[in-house]
């Protein structure tokens, strides 16, 4: 058990209790703050607090959370997409909604279980029992490519290759707004964001740094369809950086207006090109995951005139 004892701050004046609660302690959910209250564990200025208050400035707010539960990753027999397997690695298309690896909140019906199932265990061991032949991750709402690695050496050239940026990645979104520009590049680095621990931002504190190429595909009325090369690869980083130009990427629940965007289910952001080195057979591969329904039906509503949203 932790005990946590927090004076409320003054960009935090209004806020519901168990939202506030949640950007307190990095990994806890908005649910599992609804669930300490509902269980007694939050006090608001020494009296019990309920999950809809609104929290005011020099309020202190005290909470317990239980220990952790230790996580395992365990076969199970989920459908796979798969673009290419060898003995050493596969290239699998990750849908929209799927987590890569367990976590609080999401202990289940990941990637890791459908791969530990498929490849029979057979994945590197550098990243543990939680992350097996995991190299790289992206967001749960992001659709596409991921390559896995199936024993340890595989990882480590993989990983060497992604450490000097060596690795293709281009992607392909839909952003609020329009660009004036058909072209560019971000350069701007990328740490936690210390007000709520679920979000990136820009800051020179604690970050490293991210760069990101973009070019225009196409204009709608209020939306942007763009094409986006990774030159780095750090956590948020395209939603991020697209948010700091004024182009939240559209359905993005972190980086985007309140009002979500109708037909989408989080960001419109696809790893649509995935390009590397082969560690062991040193031959060049480079696979390419056509947009995924979600995404192309938005396109259709959008070509259509029948979206319509704004920043």
């Amino acid at each position: 058990m932790e005990e946590y004892i927090v004076t409320v701050a003054p960009e935090d004046e209004g806020k519901r209790l168990d939202v506030f609660l949640s950007q307190q302690v990095e990994g806890l959910s908005r649910s599992g703050a609804q669930q300490l209250c509902e269980e007694n564990q939050v006090r608001y200025n020494g009296l019990t607090g309920a999950k809809n208050l609104r929290v005011r400035q020099g309020a202190e707010v005290c909470f317990t959370l239980p220990d952790p539960v230790v996580l395992d990753a365990v076969p199970e027999e989920i459908p796979l997409e798969i673009l290419y397997e060898d003995p050493h690695l596969l290239v699998v298309n990750k849908p929209q909604g799927m987590v890569v690896h367990p976590a609080p909140g999401n202990p289940s019906h990941t990637l890791v279980n459908a791969l530990l199932y498929h490849c029979q265990g057979q994945l590197s061991s550098i990243n543990g029992v939680i992350r097996p032949g995991i190299v790289h991750r992206i967001d749960k709402d992001t659709s596409g490519l991921l390559v896995v690695a199936k024993d340890d050496i595989t990882h480590e050239g993989l990983t060497a290759q992604f450490s000097c940026h060596s690795i293709d990645r281009v992607y392909y979104a839909v952003a609020h707004g329009i660009f004036k520009e058909d072209e560019g590049t971000v350069d701007r680095p990328i740490g936690r964001n210390p007000a709520d621990r679920k979000k990136m931002c820009i800051t020179e504190k604690n970050s490293r740094r991210a760069v990101t190429h973009y070019t225009v595909l196409e204009r709608f009325a209020r939306f942007s369809y763009i094409r986006v090369q990774l030159e780095t690869g750090r956590t948020h980083q395209i939603r991020v950086h697209m948010a700091s130009l004024g182009h939240p990427l559209a359905g993005d629940p972190l980086y985007g207006p309140a009002k979500g965007v109708k037909g989408l289910n989080g960001q419109c952001l696809h790893a649509a090109v995935l390009g590397f080195i082969h560690p062991v057979t040193k031959e060049h591969l480079c696979f390419e995951a056509p947009l995924p329904d979600y995404f192309s039906d938005f396109l259709e509503k959008l070509h259509k005139g029948e979206i319509n949203g704004s920043i």
